[in-house]
């Protein structure tokens, strides 16, 4: 099946199911002679797995990582890194009902009319567990920009109608973490927080938006025509479970403006190429399609019946996602370094 491998010399390709034994990757074409502490994966992967807080599903996975090749004594080798997460906390039983019946809002229906045959159990290779092994080639690719100090820090900037006013370069961004929303502004992480636990206790859910500051990305990364910066950047984000919208330098807001207003919004691609400012993006999540409340919906024999989901889900999935869109950012620029370096001879 294709769609399982992105980048293109600094290159993931993931595997499993949601209740599978297990899920991984292989990550090729990671410079050797990297120091890799698997501390920093795993704080990355803990930052994205369930169980966290209150605001999250109470599936109970560790993520613990088992690095499996291209590590020799603490440092990468240059051969492929392959990885595995394994699966412990399943419960398939949830899902029996759903075995015939397509939840509203899920991949269950085109799935089937796509391969003819799915894995019902949490939606199997659609379900949002994958995006655990692209956590840990971001955690890789992290370690590889912080040769060239770039950064990357998202954050939870609206929960359904609760938005974040304050320009990321007064925000301390330090604080994300210290909010279970990943909100670093105290006040509004607590407003967020009760729209989250209300719509939880209501058998509902609520989505937003996530802002991404990437800072000291050098200048020349990314390949026109087709392969612009930021059109790498939105086909990583949009490939994220529950992603509705890219924006970046005003987006759809930006048609109200005379150019000579727009023109004076700074931004940190210019023609599909990277600048050298900060590069800021927004991406849109959708409520959780999965919620407890009846839903209409229909079966494989095209009847309609009415869903009560079981299972345990997210009421929003935000604050999981901030680690992951980190993780995809990472990804992009990573590639972008190393392809960069065949533009020129010197």
């Amino acid at each position: 099946m294709a769609g399982n491998t992105f980048g293109n010399l600094f290159r993931l390709t993931t595997y499993g199911e949601s209740h599978g034994p297990a899920i991984g990757g292989v990550l090729d074409g990671c410079p050797a002679g990297m120091s890799i502490t698997e501390e920093f994966i795993q704080h990355e992967l803990d930052r994205r797995r369930p169980g966290q807080s209150a605001l999250t599903t109470p599936r109970d996975e560790k993520d613990r990582i088992e690095l499996l090749s291209g590590i020799f004594e603490g440092k990468t080798s240059g051969t492929p890194i392959g990885f595995l997460i394994r699966n412990s906390d399943q419960r398939s039983g949830d899902y029996d009902q759903m075995k015939d019946v397509y939840r509203p809002g899920h991949a269950d229906q085109v799935w089937d009319q796509k391969f003819g045959f799915r894995d019902h159990r949490g939606g199997g290779r659609s379900s949002a567990r994958e995006t655990a092994s692209r956590v840990v080639g971001g955690a890789f690719a992290k370690i590889f920009l912080n040769e060239f100090n770039v950064s990357i820090e998202a954050y939870v900037s609206s929960v359904k109608d609760i938005v974040l006013e304050i320009p990321y370069t007064q925000l301390d961004l330090s604080l994300t973490d210290k909010s279970a929303v990943r909100c670093p502004d105290g006040k509004t992480a607590e407003s967020m927080q009760r729209v989250i636990e209300n719509a939880r206790d209501a058998g509902d859910s609520v989505g937003g938006v996530i802002t991404c500051v990437c800072k000291n990305v050098s200048a020349g990364l990314g390949e026109p025509v087709f392969d612009k910066l930021h059109a790498v950047l939105a086909h990583a984000m949009l490939s994220i479970n529950a992603t509705k919208g890219f924006e970046m330098d005003g987006g759809f807001d930006s048609t109200t403006l005379f150019g000579s207003e727009n023109n004076k919004i700074k931004s940190g691609i210019s023609g599909g190429i990277s600048n050298g400012s900060d590069i800021v993006f927004r991406v849109a999540f959708k409520p959780v399609s999965t919620i407890s409340k009846p839903q209409q919906t229909i079966n494989n024999q095209g009847q309609e019946v009415v869903l009560e989901a079981k299972g345990r889900h997210d009421p929003c999935v935000l604050p999981r996602a901030v680690p992951i869109v980190e993780a995809m950012a990472a990804l992009v620029f990573a590639d972008f370094l190393l392809l960069t370096k065949s533009n020129r001879l010197a």
